[in-house]
């Protein structure tokens, strides 16, 4: 067995694979983790448009808002995923659901991890995604690379935790770098703790 099977195989077994349905009311959304079926296994990423209104130019995983025709996270995950980089539902392969994550604007997100073949000709729709970004999943398993910051939190007046993490040319950060941690975690036995990241008050 390949290193990369054993990555598929222990994010398969540390995740629930439940296909949920759609429940209840307030912000939801349902965002693909997809990582390439190759040795050395890439996780999909996006720069979104700056003339978005939510989280322009952000780092984030390809995805957005139920809609009422979804009938779960996965419906809008592979939905969406196909209208932003044209990732096509029927080359995605599930491996399981991470825990639900809360962003600042006050979306629930459904973060859904799959497998997808390493020769996709993925392409950003430029009305929502501003360029496709490809790193490799063993980068976030790097402690070097992760810092936190302390942001307020929307009407509370505390603050918390961010995690932040620096690609090349670019930061993701928040609840898609969140997902990122676990992720690295389960899959790689990264051993990352939040709590020893270095402040970077940039």
């Amino acid at each position: 067995m390949t290193s990369t099977d054993l990555l598929f195989e222990r994010l398969r077994k540390g995740l629930p694979l439940q296909r949920p349905e759609w429940s209840g009311s307030g912000r939801q959304a349902g965002v693909l983790v997809a990582l390439t079926d190759e040795p050395r296994p890439r996780v999909l990423l996006g720069r979104r448009a700056l003339h978005l209104s939510l989280h322009p130019g952000e780092v984030a995983f390809p995805g957005g808002k139920r809609e009422p025709t979804d009938v779960g996270p996965w419906d809008t995950a592979l939905r969406e995923a196909f209208e932003e980089v044209g990732c096509p539902p029927e080359r995605v392969c599930p491996l399981g659901e991470l825990p639900t994550l809360l962003t600042r604007s006050g979306y629930t997100i459904h973060p859904c991890v799959a497998v997808i073949p390493a020769d996709l000709p993925l392409r950003a729709d430029p009305s929502e995604v501003a360029e496709l970004l490809l790193p490799p999943l063993a980068g976030f398993a790097d402690a070097a690379g992760w810092h936190v910051q302390h942001l307020l939190e929307p009407g509370t007046g505390r603050s918390q935790p961010v995690p932040h993490f620096r690609l090349t040319h670019d930061t993701v950060w928040g609840t898609s770098a969140r997902a990122l941690l676990i992720l690295a975690n389960l899959g790689l036995h990264a051993q990352l703790d939040l709590s020893t990241f270095k402040e970077d008050n940039e």
